[in-house]
């Protein structure tokens, strides 16, 4: 059985420019997040004209994960050619797929996806962003990527220009019947570690309980920080 439950709050901001999206097709499901980039609403423009197209997709020409981020990519590349505005309209985007048994998943930008097992954080999608590179060429710590200086600085985004594929797919899985998954911009992750979330995962009979546990953790950590905005879908498979 699967459960899920999402939220989605402005944090310090007066506009939330993220959006979440959960579609469901017969015994499949797409669970959606996007982080816009811009600012005087185009951001928010951004993030949901990705989220609309790729639920779009799912329900009537879906033809896998790659194919949909191609796709969000060159409706978001033309609506900013239709403004003018190529340089003001981006956005991350992270995308999970659960359909008979198995999960996949893919993302862009620093929104991430979490999976755990019973209550146990197993592996998370990577940052395309400056201070993730830094971890990844040895010179900073993993626990250091959060508060960076450098942290909002993203390498690769939906609506930047693509030569090639900017998007990230992970390797397909097999689910088995205590998993749980948490796609979270980095309004949420910022402000809550991982020994947290699996803590509270643990104590979490269903994702609204484990959503609303780490929400309280956020905002304790995020106060008096003008927190950025903050999005999240929990999943239990179960």
């Amino acid at each position: 059985m699967i459960r899920f439950a999402s939220i989605s709050k402005n944090g310090g901001r007066a506009v939330n420019e993220d959006c979440v999206g959960i579609v469901q097709n017969a015994d499949s499901f797409l669970f959606l997040l996007a982080d816009g980039l811009g600012g005087h609403g185009l951001g928010e423009v951004a993030s949901k004209l990705v989220v609309d197209e790729a639920a779009r997709l799912f329900l009537s020409d879906w033809a896998g994960l790659g194919a949909c981020f191609l796709r969000c990519q060159e409706k978001l590349t033309d609506e900013q050619l239709r403004q003018g505005i190529a340089d003001g309209m981006k956005t991350t985007l992270v995308c999970l797929e659960i359909a008979g048994g198995v999960a996949r998943w893919g993302h862009v930008g620093d929104s991430r996806i979490y999976r755990f097992i019973k209550w146990k954080n197993v592996s998370r999608t990577l940052d395309h962003s400056v201070p993730q590179m830094l971890v990844l060429a040895g010179e900073l710590k993993e626990k250091n990527i959060r508060g960076h200086a450098d942290r909002n600085r993203l390498i690769r985004v939906m609506g930047m220009e693509w030569t090639g594929p900017k998007y990230e797919l992970g390797d397909e899985v097999s689910l088995n019947q205590n998993e749980s998954f948490l796609l979270c911009s980095d309004g949420f992750w910022e402000w809550i570690v991982e020994k947290e979330m699996e803590r509270l995962l643990k104590e979490s009979p269903d994702p609204e309980v484990w959503l609303e546990k780490m929400e309280a953790e956020v905002l304790k950590n995020g106060k008096n920080a003008h927190m950025d905005n903050y999005s999240a879908i929990a999943v239990y498979i179960r």
